[in-house]
């Protein structure tokens, strides 16, 4: 039967570990550029900045409400993994200092107020060494009898430049309280696309992570690097360009060009375009459909703009059509027909012309193919290759009904 507290300690400890990436995140933000960072090393944040030495930060997230008591075991397990680092880098630990990030409270009274940052009236060193070591020593919990032996078998001096390097920051920001406090550092970007932006810039963020976690990287994360990303994320969002999410995505159920009857497909049957070409025409418009879809729930384009880069391309596909059809006749053959369709397709799809652009700085082909594709889906398609496709259409649907 699960009790009330293993009922919360899962979804706990699973915003334990979401915390982690996103903390980090929100903290390499605000030091300097230089500074080098890594996940699950020495600690679970193992910053580096050539100035401040090594920063080792133990990170907890708490139930709303939680304290921090000077035999907390999120304390004391920090401090363990600390000595352990300490012990096997006795030289460098004058370059160290030890963090402990936490979304609980220090207690009233609790001698942990001694390692809150800020705290003036900090005791000195051997005095903090004595009162920890007394404290630890009263419990009668495995886990702490066992810490206690490992700080015993340090030495004095060792131990208290270890108790004298650590500081605690409670009543840290939430997991669901730093996207504002990330956002709140994006000054140069506008206030309307500051979401979007933390978004992907957490998603770029959160891969790194993953590929530093798995070995797929071998260098750790810089600040600079998470600067030049964020830059890069925002200059999508300029009035010149527009954030591009899709140019690899497939559809789920996969790409089948030879079972596929929408009307943008059949239209490419009737051009005969080989297969290879009708499936990259299905990615294109899967790419654009889902792009559109994107920039429309993110409130990024303009209202009306789609609506009036549609007409732009409308109009273009027009003028192209009229000087490629301008000498056929509906007695031409079948193959000059195609030939006709396949020129107007190709020109189109090849990207050279500005004007296909929905901004002067999208340049992704599939934005341009794939909107052509979405006008060419139309029950009463807006632009069509096959000089007689309109004529046929009405054959094509009532195939599809038998």
């Amino acid at each position: 039967m699960t009790n009330k507290k293993d009922k919360y300690s899962a979804p706990q400890q699973a915003l334990g570990y979401m915390y982690q990436p996103r903390y980090a995140l929100h903290r390499i933000l605000m030091l300097p550029e230089d500074t080098t960072c890594l996940l699950e090393a020495d600690d679970d944040i193992d910053y580096n900045d050539p100035v401040e030495g090594k920063l080792l930060a133990s990170l907890k997230h708490k139930a709303p409400g939680d304290k921090l008591t000077d035999l907390s075991p999120d304390f004391w397990k920090s401090v363990r993994i600390w000595a352990t680092f300490a012990i096997a880098n006795p030289n460098t630990i004058s370059d160290t200092s030890f963090f402990l990030f936490t979304t609980g409270e220090i207690q009233i009274g609790s001698f942990l107020s001694n390692f809150l940052a800020g705290n003036d009236e900090r005791k000195p060193p051997d005095e903090l060494t004595e009162t920890a070591m007394d404290v630890i020593s009263k419990s009668d919990a495995k886990l702490l009898k066992s810490i206690h032996a490992q700080l015993t078998s340090m030495g004095a001096r060792l131990l208290e430049e270890l108790f004298s390097k650590i500081t605690i920051f409670d009543c840290q920001e939430r997991i669901d309280d730093i996207p504002s406090k990330i956002m709140a550092l994006m000054r140069a970007v506008r206030p309307q696309h500051r979401k979007p932006v933390f978004e992907r810039l957490e998603g770029w963020w959160n891969d790194q992570c993953v590929n530093l976690m798995t070995g797929k990287r071998s260098d750790p994360l810089l600040g600079s690097e998470v600067s030049e990303m964020l830059a890069h994320i925002s200059e999508q969002f300029r009035d010149d360009n527009l954030p591009l999410d899709f140019f690899d995505a497939e559809p789920e159920e996969g790409v089948d060009p030879e079972r596929d009857n929408r009307i943008f497909v059949h239209q490419l049957r009737e051009i005969g375009l080989r297969s290879d070409r009708i499936r990259r025409a299905i990615l294109d418009y899967y790419r654009a459909y889902e792009q559109r879809s994107s920039w429309a729930r993110e409130n990024i384009t303009i209202t009306g703009e789609v609506e009036r880069y549609d007409d732009r391309l409308v109009d273009e596909w027009q003028r192209l059509r009229e000087v490629v059809c301008e000498e056929l006749e509906d007695e031409s053959p079948e193959e000059i027909l195609c030939q006709a369709g396949r020129k107007i397709y190709t020109d189109l799809s090849s990207g050279l012309n500005p004007n296909l652009r929905i901004r002067p700085q999208v340049t992704e082909s599939y934005v341009t193919v794939g909107s052509y594709h979405i006008l060419a889906n139309e029950p009463s398609p807006r632009v069509y290759w096959h000089p007689q496709f309109l004529n046929r259409i009405q054959n094509i649907l009532e195939e599809e009904k038998k």
